[in-house]
């Protein structure tokens, strides 16, 4: 339970900078997290490899 004689204003100008650090590592993780799924999209499903590759659904022989 909290203490009923709670000054609220206070308490906000008390703890601002602890949420301001809050919000600035979880704004930082979010870049973080575009940066990383950005790269994994551009680096990702890229065949390697040998200049002819088979089509695995239709067995097909693609030139690459």
């Amino acid at each position: 339970m909290s203490a009923p004689d709670t000054n609220i204003e206070k308490q906000q100008t008390r703890h601002r900078p602890s949420l301001m650090g809050i919000g600035l590592a979880v704004a930082f993780a979010a870049i973080l997290l575009v940066v990383f799924l950005g790269w994994v999209f551009a680096n990702g499903n890229v065949p390697d490899g040998a200049e002819r590759q088979i089509d695995g659904r239709t067995g097909a022989v693609v030139d690459g």
